[in-house]
């Protein structure tokens, strides 16, 4: 690990130095800029990102931006933060309008070589790493999952620690598991995931805390629900069928969902996910009780959303052919998150329930016509 490296290159050197005024070892290694700090425990500790003054705009680095957050992430902070000073990156060709918006950069979190450079020659402060394989990709991608979900997230753990940064880092429903409470799920549980993604996550959480409590990174996490959103297609994740519902509805009035008719799970406008993203990151660290939160807005099953979509298509045809392989990671998530430690601790509260989901999503795609057609 580079962080490994740099260490082992500072021992290197003090043991090879002359007897004569040289520093003990300790000393040589508090002088490198990845520093651990000398705290007594966590409650005593005060973090923050030592790069990032209150009065400057932080110069932001979206990982993974071409997915299904990044690009409205980048919108809203490009709003608040100035357009210059939030970068999107992927390893992928963005499409015109992305590139036009605003900075866009290669980036692949394996390389890491490559993101040391961007942070550095950008001077980035906040670090949002939104580079994963979801849920249903990564089982039939095991070794590729854990290459980008683990291997990754150690390049980036260790680039934001030795630089200061604030990191965000997101986890998901799928980090629990079929022995976790499942109606609520609290933020403190068993955990015990059944696949590559939501193992992954939960490494990633107990990894940015240990870093958190060991080196003084900022680290900062939140579970996402399903998050829906019209601006983009679904990914390969279990939840999607709560996007796919809508193109499908509007486009020729059927719907074959992948998961039985009655599967509760936890869900989440993506207006209400960004904004929640960037009230986190903005909290002082001193209202933040924990690292790692549930958020939640609603919970709904596929029939509950299927009758509310009818309410404004009628013709639309719901029929059900089950993914064993979807079904059994649904039914190992929560059904239904417990957020209060969000809600208290630094103000969460969420906008949209189910009608409104709804209303906003047959809007945004463009379904005025087949509504005016079915009153």
């Amino acid at each position: 690990m580079p962080v490994i490296r740099a260490l082992s290159s500072v021992a290197k050197q003090a043991l090879l130095a002359p007897a004569c005024g040289c520093q003990p070892l300790t000393v040589a290694i508090r002088n490198i800029s990845f520093s651990p700090r000398q705290v007594t425990s966590g409650s005593d500790a005060s973090f923050h990102s030592v790069s990032f003054s209150e009065t400057d705009h932080p110069k932001v680095l979206i990982t993974g931006g071409l997915g299904q957050l990044g690009v409205g992430l980048a919108k809203l902070l490009r709003k608040r933060f100035g357009k210059n000073n939030v970068i999107l990156s992927d390893i992928r060709k963005p499409p015109s309008n992305v590139f036009h918006s605003g900075p866009f950069i290669y980036s692949d979190i394996l390389d890491y070589k490559n993101l040391r450079e961007i942070v550095v020659n950008n001077r980035i402060t906040w670090l949002v790493h939104y580079s994963a394989l979801l849920s249903a990709v990564g089982e039939a991608n095991v070794a590729l999952a854990r290459a980008v979900n683990i291997t990754g997230l150690h390049n980036i753990l260790d680039i934001a620690a030795e630089h200061g940064l604030r990191l965000f880092v997101p986890s998901t429903i799928g980090a629990f598991g079929p022995t976790s409470p499942r109606n609520p799920t609290p933020d403190l549980c068993v955990q015990r995931p059944r696949t590559i993604y939501g193992v992954s996550k939960v490494h990633a959480e107990l990894m940015g805390e240990y870093y958190h409590h060991r080196y003084g990174l900022d680290f900062r996490c939140l579970r996402y629900p399903g998050i829906i959103s019209a601006d983009s297609q679904p990914g390969g994740g279990t939840t999607d069928y709560a996007v796919q519902i809508f193109h499908d509805a509007v486009k020729n009035g059927k719907f074959e969902c992948n998961l039985k008719p009655d599967t509760r799970l936890p869900m989440m406008y993506i207006d209400d996910c960004l904004r929640a993203t960037l009230e986190v990151m903005e909290a002082p660290a001193e209202s933040l009780s924990m690292r790692t939160y549930n958020i939640n807005a609603m919970s709904f099953t596929p029939e509950e959303l299927a009758n509310e979509v009818q309410k404004q298509l009628p013709d639309l045809q719901v029929t059900y052919e089950i993914d064993s392989v979807r079904q059994a990671i649904a039914d190992s998530w929560p059904m239904n998150f417990d957020d209060r430690n969000a809600r208290n601790d630094w103000g969460w509260k969420h906008d949209y329930d189910l009608p409104e989901l709804v209303q906003t999503m047959l809007n945004f795609i463009g379904s005025d016509s087949r509504i005016a057609q079915a009153n």
